[in-house]
């Protein structure tokens, strides 16, 4: 249990944790938000704390040997660090940890400059409800495929990409449910609380298809001759589905019964509700 690694994955944390401070340092913010600022900022530093116990902690190593440990992996990356990093609005202040004059000739070139023009297509595209689902289920089902799944395992690249690709497009999805500006969504309260049930059902899919299956679909952790525990690796892979079906619908339900309440509440007796940070 103590087998913390100084890799890439801390290092990019402490480094995000410096910029984010640098940009604090340079924003000033208004006595009535204070406090809520502070708030936010402990989500952002909270959310890089998950993010290095997700990979740089003990349970890196125990992810190769127990098939229920990587998927409370995945989870944390998915459902608790990407969304507590949304809930922080981080984005004003890692952008004005640059200097000021890197600052308005980065802005002017990616809003009007001609070479950016694709790059502001593809942000578009990117931001629009439909992507951002969409990106988050294809990325969540792809590398659960067998042979996927296996070839992470046994290249390193591939598994820092795989690892990369849940919390980028977890980012994308949570973004469009919780209110994280100057990042901007379409949808109304109703809306969200559809689109994180349509992310839940897709989770709650692949926790099926590993509860039901007859034999265990990872040859990786198959071929394994001991694992902790002494656990099989069948129940090995039920409890991986357990996991992928209660802690990680968690954030999903959080997210459902506020907007339902704010949907069905009557307009005139609504009482009122604690914002998500950064909604106005």
């Amino acid at each position: 249990m103590w087998d913390w690694s100084l890799n890439p994955p801390l290092v990019l944390t402490i480094d995000l944790a410096v910029l984010y401070w640098i940009g604090a340092r340079r924003t000033v913010t208004p006595a009535r938000k204070q406090v809520a600022q502070r708030w936010r900022s402990g989500c952002f530093y909270t959310g890089l704390v998950v993010l290095t116990i997700a990979l740089a902690s003990p349970i890196e190593p125990l992810s190769e040997q127990l098939f229920w440990m990587h998927m409370i992996q995945h989870i944390l990356l998915l459902a608790v660090a990407a969304p507590l990093i949304v809930l922080a609005c981080p984005w004003i202040r890692l952008w004005r940890c640059l200097p000021l004059d890197a600052r308005r000739r980065l802005a002017r070139d990616l809003s009007h400059g001609r070479r950016t023009a694709p790059l502001r297509a593809v942000s578009r595209t990117l931001g629009m409800p439909v992507s951002g689902f969409l990106a988050f289920s294809v990325v969540l089902l792809a590398w659960h495929v067998p042979a996927l799944f296996d070839a992470t395992l046994r290249s390193g690249a591939l598994h820092a990409l795989e690892h990369t690709l849940f919390f980028l497009t977890a980012i994308m999805f949570w973004k469009q449910v919780i209110p994280s500006p100057p990042l901007h969504t379409s949808l109304v309260a109703a809306q969200r609380a559809v689109y994180a049930i349509g992310g839940m059902i897709v989770s709650w899919v692949l926790a099926v298809v590993l509860a039901l299956a007859p034999r265990p679909l990872y040859g990786y952790y198959a071929h394994l001759s001991s694992r902790p525990g002494g656990i099989s690796a069948l129940a090995d892979q039920q409890l991986a589905a357990g996991v992928m079906w209660v802690p990680g619908s968690i954030t999903f339900l959080i997210v459902v019964f506020v907007y339902v309440h704010r949907w069905l509440a009557p307009p005139a007796t609504q009482t009122p509700t604690p914002r998500l940070a950064g909604e106005h």
